[in-house]
């Protein structure tokens, strides 16, 4: 009996310690990759970021970075997560639909006329597509512009009769984009962004729409003649890991991990959105030609995203709540400004908002 109770403290003590005790972390080492080509401002930080998370967590968390490419596009990144052989990548927020659907509420056409539209809608919902992406597996960090995507082409575009003329290039394994990019009557040339640049170089694609930074970086500007001067489509991207991945370090490294990188991302947000002005003006300077629709044309092109916006939510491809919310956010912001720069109503999309709410 008094071996038995001997033996009952000594497990007793034995319990008290191990929860009184500082957890153990376990070193991890996150393996991420990115299309973007290294030396870029922005992988610089995210460099520098890696290695302020190192020092803070005495090296229990690391990152080591593939980046150009050479781990494969965006969606070659994901699966290599799934399979375990990537613990994350700074990838297209478009590439992560099947976890979150509604994230693509920022990529629909012709939503977005500036910048200051998109900040104080951003401002309100980017935590639901955070947590909408963390309850589906995938830990993401502030939200970053990529920027707005123009037309870029080697004829004219400013109408859509011109538009529908154009063999426009779409990402391979895609199917939003492309849905989206037939809705304005334009047959989708499916690429992966290593083969686009050759897709333009012999003829088999003759436009592509990204924002100007991305042009430039990819060298695909030598390719084009024409900028269309319509924002068409908002592009963001994240860093996204594995929830799994993420929850086999410790709560502490996790916090610093966030701190870091949260902060990282919302430096490289804010520049991004300033080198895409630089950007477009580079594109001009090096001779490729602005074209500007008319209104009458410009009108159309609204008209047509909004049928394809329409035409998305029937599918199923995006909820009706997610819209009738970046509708409100639109509409009160479009309310504050009408006094000082005229009306921006965007009657289409209030009706499309406005049904949706009703089903």
């Amino acid at each position: 009996m008094k071996n038995t109770r001997t033996l009952t403290s000594s497990i007793v003590a034995l319990l008290v310690c191990l929860i009184l005790m500082p957890s153990v972390s376990v070193a991890k080492t996150f393996k991420i990759a990115t299309i973007s080509p290294d030396g870029l401002s922005w992988m610089k930080k995210l460099r520098s970021g890696a290695k302020e998370i190192a020092k803070r967590t005495d090296n229990r968390v690391k990152f080591k970075i593939y980046p150009g490419g050479v781990q494969g596009d965006d969606y070659t990144v994901l699966r290599k997560m799934r399979i375990g052989q990537l613990h994350g990548g700074v990838v297209a927020a478009s590439t992560l639909t099947r976890f979150y659907p509604d994230l693509q509420v920022y990529n629909l056409p012709l939503v977005f006329r500036d910048g200051a539209e998109v900040d104080y809608v951003r401002q309100r919902m980017d935590d639901r597509i955070v947590s909408g992406l963390e309850d589906a597996g995938i830990v993401t960090f502030n939200l970053t512009e990529t920027g707005f995507a123009y037309m870029l082409t080697k004829e004219p575009v400013k109408s859509i009769q011109d538009l529908k003329k154009i063999k426009a290039w779409v990402p391979d394994g895609d199917p939003i984009s492309a849905q989206l990019i037939q809705s304005f009557g334009i047959s989708p040339i499916p690429l992966t962004l290593p083969d686009v640049l050759a897709g333009l170089q012999t003829g088999l694609v003759n436009g592509v729409a990204v924002p100007p930074l991305v042009a430039l970086a990819l060298q695909w500007h030598n390719q084009v003649k024409y900028v269309t001067d319509i924002p068409l489509v908002y592009i963001y991207s994240m860093l996204s890991l594995d929830k799994k991945a993420f929850a086999s370090i410790s709560t502490a490294d996790q916090a610093i991990v966030k701190e870091v990188m949260n902060r990282v991302f919302l430096e490289v947000d804010r520049e991004n959105r300033v080198d895409n002005l630089k950007a477009y003006d580079a594109l001009i300077s090096q001779g490729i030609e602005e074209v500007a629709p008319t209104d009458e044309q410009l009108e159309a092109w609204r008209v047509q995203a909004e049928a394809s916006i329409e035409s998305l939510v029937e599918s199923g491809g995006i909820s009706n709540e997610s819209l009738s919310l970046l509708q409100q956010y639109l509409d009160e912001y479009r309310q504050s400004m009408a006094g000082k720069t005229g009306p921006t109503n965007n009657t289409n999309l209030n009706k499309l908002s406005e049904a949706s709410v009703g089903e």
